[in-house]
């Protein structure tokens, strides 16, 4: 018998990749669609308009169509949560139950209303894995010396931000931080901080020791190295096989051309 995966789509190009892969390995894919997500692909069954602040819309959608498992995919805009006029019922719940509006206390009670009703939370990575890229550096041009003494660094801070849950990003020149990400994301957060650095700046990014990937794969892509080109970042340093790398071909060859480095770094290294 068929099964059908509730896609649950925001906004940029992995729900794409995802929805792909879910269908090539036998899932009936219906895709739930928010805010920004991408227009729906011939392997999508369904595509079900949904609003963050009706979610209980979604779930009494997701019991129709007789969903055993969902996975989410995509950027997700947390500020809109925070400017959410009127939540519906289910939503007020969620954020009862999660404390706030924290990625750790989401994601728990997401996970827990969604076992309630018998549907299974997936990790993305299952459907993600030629996006994770293993250790090593990616492009022609290798970090020099100082690059990595500031890769260092923002690995050290990247990791306690996101363990905080502050943040997963960093910027840093010349061993000094010049913008940590917050609530207004990765690519804000690098235009901030190639402006406020000048050329020369690196990014980081990274996860925390015990994070969950079922609500959020933390990933970077041409967006990311379009941002840092135009504000003269000169390296890219990710946790080997944390991060996703979306189209990395056309990554890889924007980098080049660009004349920044990326690099993969195992976490205890």
């Amino acid at each position: 018998m068929e099964r059908t995966l509730g896609l649950m789509a925001g906004a940029g190009v992995l729900p794409g990749r995802v929805g792909a892969e879910a269908a090539r390995q036998g899932w009936r894919v219906v895709v739930f669609a928010f805010d920004e997500a991408p227009a729906p692909a011939p392997w999508a069954r369904r595509v079900i308009p949904c609003q963050l602040d009706r979610i209980g819309d979604a779930l009494g959608a997701l019991q129709a169509e007789r969903a055993g498992a969902v996975v989410f995919a995509g950027r997700f805009l947390k500020e809109r949560l925070f400017r959410a006029s009127s939540p519906d019922a289910t939503l007020r719940r969620l954020f009862a139950a999660a404390g706030g509006l924290s990625d750790r206390g989401l994601t728990a009670a997401v996970v827990e209303a969604l076992a309630g009703l018998g549907i299974e939370v997936l990790d993305p990575r299952t459907f993600l894995a030629p996006c994770l890229a293993p250790a090593g550096t990616l492009t022609a041009r290798s970090p020099t010396h100082a690059e990595m003494e500031d890769i260092r660094l923002g690995l050290g801070l990247a990791r306690r931000c996101a363990e905080y849950d502050v943040g997963q990003t960093v910027v840093v020149a010349r061993g000094v931080a010049v913008a940590v990400e917050a609530l207004e994301g990765t690519s804000e957060a690098i235009r901030r901080g190639c402006q406020l650095a000048g050329p020369g700046a690196v990014v980081v990014k990274a996860v925390a020791p015990q994070h969950d990937y079922r609500l959020d794969v933390p990933a970077v892509g041409l967006e990311t190295l379009e941002i840092m080109a135009r504000g003269g970042a000169r390296a890219l340093a990710v946790e080997a096989m944390k991060i996703a790398i979306v189209d990395r071909e056309r990554v890889v060859a924007l980098a080049d051309g660009a004349g920044i480095s990326i690099v993969s770094v195992e976490r205890d290294r």
